[in-house]
């Protein structure tokens, strides 16, 4: 979110597992409280921030895992509770057939003609007996219908409860997920204030005006134009977010992570986009850098961990940290992954 570093996958692993602080932010706060007479302060201050910088990043990594946790959480639930009211239909129909054929079966009866075939098909398996082909030879056109339909509503009605049951596993197992997700988010943070807490206070005052190069107040803007209808809502709700807090996992309308940020923001223009900056990168056309115009959304680090909006002058809005308000900051604050327009 704020390294100017690409962090590795591996870095994120290991961030996912800790607990109090990882070994370089251990490192750096243990050289803030016990730094030798012959260390630097100034050193010892810049790899404090830098150790700060790679947390905010890490958890930013997080934050999308989580998101995307979260939204195929949603995504299984939709699936679980589709199949299930599939079965539920699918047995509905299958009472209705063994109805009507029981209903042939007593008329038959009532008559002394009952068919082998229905007397063994109202029995406890008629599976098994629909397996033999000489049973539908018995029965009537009508009868040998419904009991084809018979099997294969069972057979669909068997799917569907199956694909159910696999939903709801895999739904559980991604609620799980999103849990992981959300301790790694909050140890990275905690981290994060742990270092932020043991640097003096005119450094802490110090680390947002520097953690984005280049930011000096609002943007000149004057003359910048989106270059569709739906990029100039979004540009212009973007800009309303101006100034509300980083809230991770968030999407608004009060607080906004960065990919929650880009999604209510085109939302306001009437388009859908995904939950996640490494799927929002994906949901356009990709441009060079040189061609972006307000409304692209710029993609950063090689994973598409953090996004913002391009406004046009070089300049995007985007939720940079916990911490932070939404706000203007150079597009080449960070390494550009790519440009997508809407």
């Amino acid at each position: 979110m704020v390294s100017h570093r690409r962090p590795t996958q591996s870095g994120l692993h290991r961030g996912v597992r800790a607990t109090v602080v990882t070994a370089a932010a251990a490192t750096a706060a243990a050289t803030l409280t016990g730094a030798p007479a012959s260390a630097d302060p100034k050193d010892t201050r810049e790899s404090a921030k830098a150790a700060v910088d790679r947390l905010y990043g890490e958890a930013e990594q997080a934050t999308e895992r989580y998101n995307e946790a979260g939204e195929r959480v949603d995504r299984l639930r939709g699936e679980a509770d589709r199949a299930q009211d599939a079965a539920a239909r699918g047995q509905d129909s299958i009472n209705r057939m063994r109805n009507s054929l029981g209903a042939m079966a007593g008329a038959q009866y009532r008559t002394g003609s009952i068919d082998p075939a229905l007397a063994l098909l109202l029995s406890s398996d008629p599976d098994t007996y629909l397996e033999r082909a000489a049973a539908l030879d018995r029965a009537g056109a009508r009868q040998a219908l419904t009991l084809d339909k018979l099997r294969h509503a069972q057979r669909g009605v068997a799917q569907r409860r199956a694909e159910a049951s696999r939903a709801l596993t895999e739904l559980e197992r991604n609620r799980a997920a999103v849990t992981r997700h959300k301790r790694a988010v909050e140890a990275k943070l905690r981290q994060a204030r742990q270092l932020l807490a043991s640097l003096p206070a005119e450094d802490r005052a110090s680390f947002d005006r520097v953690s984005r190069s280049g930011r000096d107040g609002a943007p000149d803007l004057s003359g910048v134009a989106p270059g569709s209808a739906r990029a100039m809502s979004a540009v212009t709700a973007a800009r309303q977010a101006l100034g509300k807090p980083y809230v991770w996992g968030a999407n608004g309308p009060s607080g906004f992570d960065c990919s929650g940020l880009m999604q209510w923001a085109y939302a306001q223009a009437g388009v859908s986009l995904p939950r996640t900056s490494q799927a929002q990168r994906y949901a356009g056309r990709m441009v060079p850098l040189s061609q972006a115009q307000p409304g692209d959304l710029v993609a950063y680090r090689a994973d598409a961990s953090h996004i913002g909006m391009y406004v046009g002058n070089g300049q995007v809005i985007h939720a940079p940290y916990p911490g932070a308000a939404i706000r203007y900051d150079p597009v080449g604050m960070m390494p550009v992954s790519s440009v997508t327009r809407i």
